[in-house]
């Protein structure tokens, strides 16, 4: 985990209850923030492969239901790493490292396996392309931090809203196959997410630019 506090994406999540009952009891276990962030991972590995049983499975709506609680855990991995390493005082010396790459890990083994489970070249390609542009959102955002020293976190395609997009996408899929209803949800899924993207990209490369026009020559 980074020891920049603007490296942290602003959660409301991290000061409740219930994620700190969680925080406490890894600490507890002895889990350390690297170990989470690996966990997610896993947890993301979980989701995009569930998205492809889903589509071949006679048990759509079961694949689909793990597809979007292995999503969520994804987040909740990233949630955790942070809340160890700050609140519960692990910070290490390759918890930057940690805290960034598995992120761009955990979009590939979701985004691609979602496009593919879409069925069609359409699909197959916006997944290609959500994965790639989730990257570029990144590389601004760290960019951007290496100019002015602060990330920019906004949407409206940040991580978190790209997974919560996902996650409504599975459990319409999921709502679709108990009710028998063929539609190309996940296409019309992928498709937003990646319009959401370049927006995401478009509004941070602006800010940048404003705060290095307003930088005195």
């Amino acid at each position: 985990m980074s020891s920049d506090p603007s490296a942290r994406r602003p959660l409301k999540s991290r000061s409740t209850a219930w994620a700190q009952f969680f925080s406490r009891g890894m600490l507890r276990l002895g889990l350390k923030p690297n170990t989470v962030s690996l966990l997610g991972i896993v947890c993301a590995a979980v989701g995009g492969g569930a998205a492809l049983m889903a589509v071949r499975s006679d048990s759509a709506w079961l694949f689909w239901l793990i597809a979007a609680v292995g999503v969520q855990l994804r987040l909740f991995c990233n949630m955790m790493d942070g809340l160890l390493a700050v609140e519960g005082g692990l910070k290490s010396a390759t918890g930057e490292l940690f805290n960034e790459i598995p992120d761009r890990i955990d979009d590939a083994f979701i985004l691609v396996p979602l496009g593919y489970a879409g069925g069609t070249e359409w699909s197959i390609a916006l997944g290609w392309a959500a994965m790639g542009g989730s990257v570029l959102t990144a590389y601004v955002r760290a960019l951007g931090a290496s100019i002015t020293g602060k990330h920019d976190f906004c949407g409206p395609m940040a991580k978190p809203h790209r997974m919560f997009t996902v996650t409504l996408g599975c459990l319409g899929m999921l709502t679709l196959d108990l009710m028998q209803v063929a539609l190309p949800l996940l296409t019309w899924t992928i498709a937003v997410i990646n319009a959401g993207i370049v927006i995401t990209v478009w509004r941070r490369v602006s800010h940048l630019a404003k705060v290095l026009h307003q930088r005195p020559s």
